[in-house]
């Protein structure tokens, strides 16, 4: 009976964590975009703020109501631990104020670019910092990708920003929060807490100037980006729980690829011949660094099958 009972229960978890993930991709390419697009008559530092304060809110409930304040006390362990998520914290402070800056200010397709060159400069830091060895496909891929972001530099005159503020400072974090090893939902309860107070004292310097209150629609919107920012996460972990790394490395490419897609088409931005070049680099560039991925992976489940 066992036998029987677990080959189907096994598929159903299984697409369950697959469309979650990707509902986590979906959410981060599309709709937060869309989302923080809507509140474009506010500032992108105040939507930052009211993103920290309701996630907070929201995510500390969470946390308290399922497993405890000691729980929070026990993930964050020592100060060094905690030394590490103040970095992460202007990582991720970082990262969002610029992500809604470019969605705001209509730099969505450069925006994509970094989360598309994201995990090239992934290989590099952990070559750079944790000591890891570049194959050659890989070492190919960062090499066509670089040369891709010279081109859109000597086609704009000036240094895509943007596209590198996200890509270092996601990649960065992501570095930084490797080291700490902490539960990804508790590492976003801190965060925010660490910036609570920053948050609320530039609200209520804004006093009545800010949005808040100002209208029933935006003050919503504002209240919603705690959800906007926790469900995606939390999508997320469930996938990543239950899925193969490689499997999780191409569902990341969906998020960037839907923020260049309405970018263009949505939002009438120009996709120059610039562009053109550069994004044809990049994807060649996954592609090269994706079938890499692929090949180790199979090279290395054939050697552990064949050690048994």
């Amino acid at each position: 009976m066992v036998q029987t009972s677990s080959p189907a229960k096994a598929p159903t978890s299984t697409t369950a964590a697959f469309v979650a993930a990707l509902s986590s991709y979906l959410i981060w390419g599309l709709v937060n975009p869309v989302f923080f697009k809507s509140l474009g008559d506010v500032g992108a530092v105040e939507i930052v703020a009211h993103r920290v304060v309701w996630t907070v809110v929201l995510v500390g409930a969470i946390v308290l109501a399922t497993r405890g304040p000691t729980a929070v006390v026990a993930a964050v362990g020592s100060w060094r631990r905690l030394g590490i998520l103040v970095v992460t914290t202007l990582l991720v402070t970082i990262n969002w104020t610029v992500f809604i800056w470019a969605v705001v200010n209509n730099r969505l397709v450069e925006a994509s670019l970094g989360y598309f060159i994201n995990p090239l400069i992934n290989v590099l830091l952990g070559v750079l910092f944790l000591h890891e060895r570049l194959s050659r496909g890989r070492m190919l891929a960062v090499a066509i990708a670089t040369a891709g972001v010279g081109s859109l530099v000597a086609s704009y005159g000036a240094v895509p920003w943007v596209a590198l503020s996200l890509a270092l400072s996601f990649g960065f974090y992501a570095l930084v929060r490797k080291k700490a090893a902490i539960d990804p939902v508790i590492g976003l309860l801190v965060e925010t807490a660490l910036l609570l107070p920053a948050a609320l004292g530039y609200l209520l310097w804004l006093g009545a100037g800010g949005a808040f209150g100002h209208g029933w629609g935006e003050s919503t919107l504002l209240v919603l980006a705690g959800p906007m920012t926790a469900v995606p996460l939390v999508l997320f972990m469930i996938g990543a729980g239950r899925l193969t790394l490689t499997t999780m490395g191409l569902l990341q490419y969906v998020g960037p690829t839907g923020q260049l897609l309405l970018g263009v088409l949505v939002y009438g931005e120009a996709f120059t011949r610039g562009h053109a070049i550069t994004f044809a680099c990049i994807w060649v560039a996954l592609a090269v660094f994706t079938a890499d991925a692929v090949h180790s992976h199979r090279a290395t489940t054939r050697a552990a099958a064949a050690a048994e």
